[in-house]
């Protein structure tokens, strides 16, 4: 069978029509049979430390909920908590600040008594000057002894952060979904070794067609039909639109933000609808 080139033509629109997505448009609204995307953690984080060392503590188990900022997992930090007390002490100490700003106050008495004998005569110019000195000589005693006092306390601080480090801390609440490490373990930096993930609410990148897209608005609802017997129907919203569509597949991610307080996994497979359902969602 031979097809004329019109005829190929006409067979080649009919079947890009039929393998299109089904979307019904009237007065500038659309009505979809749902776009299929699969849910993820709104937050999903794997923390690593910035230094190798040894592991000296694991404070969680895998599904543990955790608060943000409670500490997970620890570094041996013996030697470190050492070196940080000596530095604190070092940093609280202001003897040196005392005895500089004594021999100055000494250096003035002194300074002021020839001052007063030189304007009787009792004292020479040269000795007078020399006095000047000591007390300028006293001054940047004190301003030396001040500024050291101020570089213990930085490296103090310094110190604390390193020993903080040593530390990993959750950065949001959520669940410990995965631990790579034991106690006694040695691990090296930038390794992983805790995953922490939140899964109320949960959010759902949906590729939608490039012209429903242009339709939809931030915060504008959606419905989540999700894969249990019942196929419960959830409501949604719109938390962002892309900016730059798939040229592939002529879509742009749409993410849909759905709470979870049911604690379902992420991975699920649902359908996103942006049209009216006949059925009213069944909040959950």
């Amino acid at each position: 069978m031979i097809l004329t080139r019109a005829a190929l033509h006409s067979w080649i629109i009919c079947a890009a029509l039929l393998a299109a997505p089904k979307f019904a448009y009237s007065d500038n609204t659309y009505s979809d049979n749902g776009i299929e995307a699969v849910t993820k953690p709104s937050k999903d984080v794997t923390l690593s430390f910035v230094q190798p060392g040894q592991i000296a503590k694991v404070y969680v188990k895998e599904g543990d909920l955790v608060k943000a900022g409670q500490p997970l997992v620890l570094l041996d930090d013996s030697v470190e908590q050492a070196q940080l007390a000596q530095l604190k002490a070092q940093s609280e100490d202001t003897t040196r600040i005392e005895a500089g700003q004594a021999s100055l106050d000494q250096k003035k008495v002194d300074l002021e008594k020839f001052q007063w004998a030189a304007e009787r005569g009792g004292t020479t110019k040269l000795e007078l000057e020399y006095k000047k000195l000591d007390v300028k000589i006293a001054e940047l005693s004190l301003k030396i002894a001040k500024f050291e006092h101020e570089q213990d306390l930085r490296k103090y601080t310094e110190a604390k952060i390193r020993v903080d480090k040593m530390q990993l801390k959750s950065p949001i609440a959520g669940r410990t979904e995965e631990i790579h490490v034991e106690p006694g373990e040695s691990v090296g930096s930038s390794a992983d070794v805790v995953r922490v993930v939140e899964i109320d609410p949960l959010w759902i990148d949906v590729p939608v067609p490039l012209a429903q897209a242009k339709t939809l608005r931030y915060e504008q609802a959606a419905n989540v039909k999700f894969p249990d017997p019942n196929e419960t129907i959830m409501k949604g919203k719109i938390i962002f639109i892309g900016m730059v569509a798939d040229a592939g597949s002529s879509t742009l991610t749409t993410r849909v933000e759905v709470a979870n307080g049911s604690n379902r996994p992420a991975g699920e497979h649902i359908t996103v609808f942006f049209s009216d359902l006949n059925n009213e969602p069944k909040e959950k």
